[in-house]
């Protein structure tokens, strides 16, 4: 049987795939989109370091291309750009505990307010001062996928109480709807959701509104699902706060009023960047052309050569 070719994008993918069997690894060069000749027999792609939308020409040279997989759990940049036949397969299961850990810690800080014990520090004051706690808070988070259920597990232990919200309801998740419905009683909203046509700007002016004064916004997710302009006049107000690992635009322009908005932490879509992150997109890679291979995925089509 003729082994899989498989694009990687660095040597690292090599020993990864080794593992699998009928599988074939060949490095190619990200950075200058050079290929190598083999390449017109790949079947997948492992994509990283490259945008989607300006590589046309690549796969131009990529006849037998089926599948290509990310590191990122996200694949909205990747589904309108691919040609026909080929599937997106993302990261699934490799971020969500990076990224729950990240907004605990951000919640921590925030209801704990260690900034202001910072500044305390730094003008050399040996006050205290009453925080908040985590305790007998109400979370809302929109998405129960991976990052949501990780959340939940990582939440409730602090005393929480974690409601899932999925685009259907099932067992432990209520629909976006009824989600809606719940905002005005909720201490904490978290966004997890993926971005499509029906999760874009979901976070509205009037969604802001329904929300707890004093609430805080986490967004876990993309910026897009959040409308820009409508948290910048809810975070003016001091209604809400808000704290963003992802915005709209991103990277952020250094004069946006993000950066100085009051009650607005921003960092630069860094909550899954972790020494292991390495690790868990290469684990995630493996499973996935794994099941590809064997054909366990359902998605392989023999390809002729």
């Amino acid at each position: 049987m003729t082994p899989i070719l498989v694009l990687v994008p660095e040597e690292r993918g090599i020993s990864a795939l080794a593992q699998v069997p009928n599988v074939c690894a060949v490095v190619y060069d990200p950075e200058s989109r050079r290929l190598p000749d083999i390449a017109c027999d790949a079947e997948v792609l492992v994509a990283h370091r490259f945008d989607p939308a300006d590589d046309g020409p690549l796969f131009a040279q990529l006849p037998r291309l089926r599948m290509v997989q990310l590191f990122s759990s996200g694949v909205e940049r990747w589904t309108n750009v691919v040609p026909d036949g080929v599937r997106v397969s993302n990261a699934d299961r490799a971020h969500g505990g990076a990224v729950a850990e990240w907004v605990v810690a951000q919640l921590l800080a925030h209801v704990r307010d260690l900034a202001g014990y910072r500044i305390k520090q730094q003008e050399q004051r040996w006050q205290a001062h009453p925080t908040g706690t985590l305790s007998d808070r109400r979370v809302l988070v929109f998405g129960a996928g991976d990052i949501g259920e990780n959340l939940r597990r990582r939440l409730e232990p602090f005393g929480c109480t974690v409601t899932l919200v999925g685009r259907t309801a099932r067992a432990g998740v209520v629909d976006i709807e009824r989600g809606r419905a719940e905002l005005g009683d909720q201490d904490v909203v978290i966004l997890a959701l993926p971005l499509d046509d029906s999760t874009v700007h979901l976070v509205d002016a009037v969604f802001l509104a329904t929300m707890k004064d004093g609430a805080v916004l986490v967004n876990a997710g993309r910026g897009e699902l959040v409308d820009t302009e409508a948290l910048l006049a809810a975070t003016r107000e001091e209604r809400v706060y808000a704290i963003l690992d992802v915005t709209d635009p991103e990277p952020l322009p250094a004069d946006h009023g993000l950066w100085t908005a009051p009650g607005v932490v921003v960092t630069p879509h860094a909550a899954g960047i972790t020494d292991d992150v390495r690790d868990r997109c290469w684990a995630a890679a493996v499973r996935k052309i794994a099941a590809y291979a064997d054909g366990t995925d359902g998605s392989r089509v023999a390809v002729s050569r």
